[in-house]
């Protein structure tokens, strides 16, 4: 069989992406990503050509079987989001876990991952942490899942998007504290 490479991009800077990851990216048949655009603009930028093919939530379901099949027929692929870590708050765990079950090899390449970096250079409690991914993006549910982190006493770190970023603050300081 062949073997399924959960590849890290890079966060922001291009250099961050590892020797062994550029080398991999450029030798896989093909790369599962979950924004083609995204990946083939990083690919040019290291004159890496190989196809792409799009996984992302609105199709990971689908793609399954056939990249399983070329997984089978020992073919090498990649996974990468489009920034970090792949699985990490992005797709990819359907085909993670598909290809084990299939008894395929799944190796990481280590590399950036926003909530670690982060907390990195926070000033906050590094030793324990609980990483939240996305918060619900209805104010209802989402209050509600700060609600059952009150008592946490360990560092929280949640992921949100860009335009919802002042009204969740908002309920934080509200549910959580200033």
């Amino acid at each position: 069989p062949g073997a399924l490479y959960v590849v890290a991009t890079p966060i922001g800077n291009l250099a961050d992406l590892s020797a062994r990851a550029r080398e991999t990216l450029a030798q896989v048949a093909v790369i599962a990503a979950e924004d083609t655009r995204h990946t083939r603009s990083l690919l040019q930028a290291f004159g890496i050509a190989t196809p792409l093919v799009s996984l992302h939530e609105h199709n990971e379901a689908a793609r399954l079987k056939s990249l399983v099949e070329r997984l089978q027929r020992g073919e090498a692929v990649a996974l990468v989001s489009d920034a970090g870590t792949p699985l990490v708050s992005d797709p990819g765990f359907g085909l993670v876990r598909a290809a084990l079950d299939a008894g395929i090899r799944v190796t990481p390449f280590p590399g950036p991952t926003a909530a670690v970096t982060a907390l990195s250079v926070s000033g906050l409690t590094t030793d324990r942490f609980a990483f939240e991914g996305f918060l619900p993006s209805k104010s209802g549910p989402r209050k509600h899942a700060l609600m059952e982190l009150l008592q946490e006493a360990r560092t929280l770190i949640f992921y949100e998007a860009p335009h919802r970023l002042a009204e969740v603050l908002q309920e934080m300081a509200e549910v959580l504290g200033g």
